[in-house]
C-alpha cells in the first residue's frame, strides 16, 4: 500500500515532468514559429557562451546612401581644403613647385586615407553617412574594429570608390550575402544595421464573451512561473502553427484551471487571455492601494516628533 507521502512525492514528480515538458515544448515551437531566411541562420553569430545573436547587415541600397554621404563629405573638405587653405600656406611660405606637388598628395592622402580611417577608429565603426542611416562597421565575431580594419577599409577605398567613383564596390557588394565591398572582404569587416524597431507587447483584455464570467468568477493567485509561461504564450501565440498554439493553449489552461472557480466553458487561448487580464487588474488595484497609504502616511513618515526643532 503506497504511503500519502509517497503519493505526494510521485505527483510532485509528475508535476515536474510536465512543467519541463511543456516548457520545452514553448521552446521548440517558438524556434520553428520564427522566420527563416535561407538555411535560418544566415545573420546568426554564435558566440564563445554558445548564444545565438541575431545580427542584421545593412542593405545595399543603404550602404549605397551612406558611402554616397560620406564621398561627399570627404571629397568637398577636401576640395575647400585645397582651394583655400593650401593657397595660404603657398603665400606664407612661398614653396617651390615640388613643395607644393608634395603638399597636394600630402592632402590628398589625408583626405581619402588618414581621415576616414581617424574617424571609423574614433567613433567605433561610424561616420557621417553611417550615423544617417544608422549602420556600423563591425568585425565579423560582431566586435569592435581596429587600426588594421579601419586603415586597410580606407587604403581599399581609393582603389574602388574615388578611382573608379564607386563602381567597383558596388559590383562587389551586389555579389556578396552581406553587402560587403573589397574592403571589408580584406579586411574582415561588414556593416552591421543597429536601428530596430521598437516591439509593441500587445495587452489582452477579457475577452468580450467571458466579461458576465469575469465579474462573478472567484480566480485565485496562479504560481508566478505558471503566470509568467501563461504570459509568454499570449504574447507569441500569434507565432505558433495552429496545432501547437491548440495544445499549448489547452496544457495551459488545464494547469491554470485549478485556480480558477468555476471554470468558463470556453477555448482555452480566450480563458488564459481572461486569466492574465484579471491578474493584471487585480495587481494594478493592490499598487495603486499602496502608493495611496503611503502618500498618506508620508506626512507622519517625514514629520518630526511633537516638539522637536527643526534645525534645517
Amino acid at each position: 500500500m503506497t504511503s500519502p507521502r509517497t503519493g505526494k512525492a510521485r505527483s510532485g514528480e509528475r508535476a515536474a515532468r510536465r512543467a519541463a515538458s511543456l516548457q520545452s515544448a514553448l521552446a521548440a515551437a517558438q524556434a520553428s514559429a520564427l522566420p527563416q531566411t535561407g538555411d535560418g541562420h544566415e545573420h546568426e553569430l554564435i558566440t564563445g557562451e554558445a548564444v545565438a545573436l541575431d545580427l542584421r547587415p545593412t542593405g545595399f541600397a543603404l550602404r549605397v546612401a551612406g558611402a554616397a554621404i560620406d564621398f561627399v563629405t570627404y571629397l568637398g573638405g577636401g576640395i575647400l581644403l585645397l582651394l583655400f587653405v593650401l593657397p595660404l600656406l603657398a603665400d606664407w611660405l612661398r614653396p617651390d613647385e615640388a613643395t607644393q606637388a608634395a603638399w597636394t598628395v600630402a592632402l590628398l592622402v589625408v583626405v581619402t586615407v588618414v581621415l576616414p580611417t581617424a574617424v571609423e577608429l574614433a567613433t567605433h565603426g561610424k561616420s557621417l553617412g553611417r550615423l544617417a542611416v544608422g549602420a556600423r562597421i563591425v568585425r565579423d565575431d560582431g566586435g569592435a574594429v581596429g587600426f588594421r580594419h579601419t586603415f586597410v577599409r580606407s587604403l581599399t577605398g581609393i582603389l574602388e570608390i574615388y578611382l573608379t567613383l564607386g563602381g567597383l564596390a558596388v559590383l562587389v557588394a551586389l555579389l556578396n550575402g552581406k553587402s560587403k565591398r573589397m574592403g571589408d572582404l580584406l579586411a574582415g569587416t561588414y556593416s552591421q544595421y543597429e536601428r530596430v524597431s521598437k516591439e509593441v507587447v500587445p495587452v489582452y483584455g477579457v475577452p468580450q464573451s467571458l466579461v458576465p464570467w469575469a465579474q462573478t468568477a472567484d480566480v485565485a493567485r496562479m504560481p508566478d512561473r505558471l503566470a509568467r509561461r501563461v504570459s509568454q504564450f499570449l504574447r507569441q501565440a500569434d507565432k505558433f502553427t495552429p496545432a501547437t498554439r491548440r495544445r499549448l493553449a489547452g496544457e495551459l489552461a488545464a494547469e491554470a484551471s485549478i485556480s480558477v472557480y468555476p471554470v468558463p466553458r470556453t477555448e482555452p487561448e480566450l480563458m488564459l487571455a481572461a486569466l492574465a487580464a484579471i491578474r493584471r487588474e487585480r495587481e494594478f488595484t493592490a499598487l495603486t492601494l499602496e502608493r495611496e497609504r503611503l502618500t498618506h502616511l508620508e506626512p507622519a513618515l517625514r514629520g518630526l516628533p511633537h516638539g522637536f526643532p527643526d534645525r534645517g
